[in-house]
């Protein structure tokens, strides 16, 4: 007996002859398109910031603060950093803003990253562009190919940003300083480094990498109580990937941004201490 949802033979993609006669392309009822036109709004607009920022190539340290873009600075043209994270390992060669020679190791770790790849296939390739929603798309790969089958080392970008966030760990510590480089001082930007390096610090140990590393290749947790228990730390933040994802994003733009405005003198960094 006829139902009226007998495969079809339809090409293209999803819409394949398994698939069930429905004329329409979904029957979500809401606005799935908000999420994803959100997000490609979002991502787009920190890539143009930080681009600007990247090769803007000044106003990038403010003593006792530094740029999370331009940290560690390991280019000769850098800034004069006291006891800062400018190591000249690039020798006056290098040309360009320094930015560029770090920028890639936290930026790479973003672009593998379980969720950001789930945000930008769906925000900019529509891949699909929400659940339940067909993509328009007229075969699928999956991360098989060039480029995308890059994404697999997802893990060694998890170590270099292990670094990286180490690195800005050491800058906050310094941020503890006046401009005169005396120790015991607190300012606005002291405050704006400590809340970006603990959701620096949250989003980098919530990675599916760091879970399968903390716990994984384990026949018997009762045998590994420590790592174990570290395990169950990391899922919980884990939980929060896609949260802390969006907060740190947005921190170590406004830390770079807060240097930016001292640096260029719109505003003296107001000290508690």
């Amino acid at each position: 007996m006829a139902t009226g949802t007998e495969p079809q033979p339809v090409s293209g993609g999803v819409r394949t002859g398994t698939r069930a006669a429905i004329d329409a392309p979904h029957l979500r009822t809401d606005r799935w398109w908000l999420a994803p036109a959100a997000t490609a709004a979002g991502l787009l607009a920190f890539v143009v910031y930080s681009t600007w920022r990247a090769f803007a190539d000044a106003d990038y340290y403010a003593a006792p603060y530094v740029s999370p873009f331009y940290s560690p600075c390991l280019a000769e043209r850098c800034e004069p950093m006291r006891a800062g994270p400018n190591w000249e390992i690039f020798g006056g060669w290098w040309g360009i803003s320094p930015a560029i020679i770090i920028l890639i190791f936290p930026l790479g770790f973003r672009l593998t990253c379980y969720y950001y790849r789930k945000a930008y296939y769906r925000g900019f390739w529509a891949s699909p562009p929400a659940c339940a929603v067909a993509e328009p798309h007229k075969k699928y790969t999956g991360e098989t190919r060039f480029p995308l089958i890059l994404q697999n080392i997802h893990r060694y970008f998890f170590y270099a940003a292990i670094l990286v966030a180490g690195i800005l760990t050491y800058d906050t510590v310094l941020a503890f300083r006046d401009e005169h480089y005396a120790w015991g001082h607190m300012g606005l930007g002291t405050l704006v480094f400590l809340v970006n390096i603990v959701l620096i610090w949250a989003y980098t140990l919530s990675c599916h990498s760091c879970r399968h590393i903390v716990g994984g290749k384990l026949r018997h947790f009762s045998k590994h109580p420590v790592r174990y228990r570290m395990w169950q730390w990391v899922g919980k933040l884990n939980a929060r990937h896609m949260q802390l994802a969006w907060a740190s994003l947005l921190s170590v733009a406004l830390a770079d941004f807060y240097v930016y405005l001292v640096a260029s003198g719109v505003f003296d960094d107001p000290r508690f201490f």
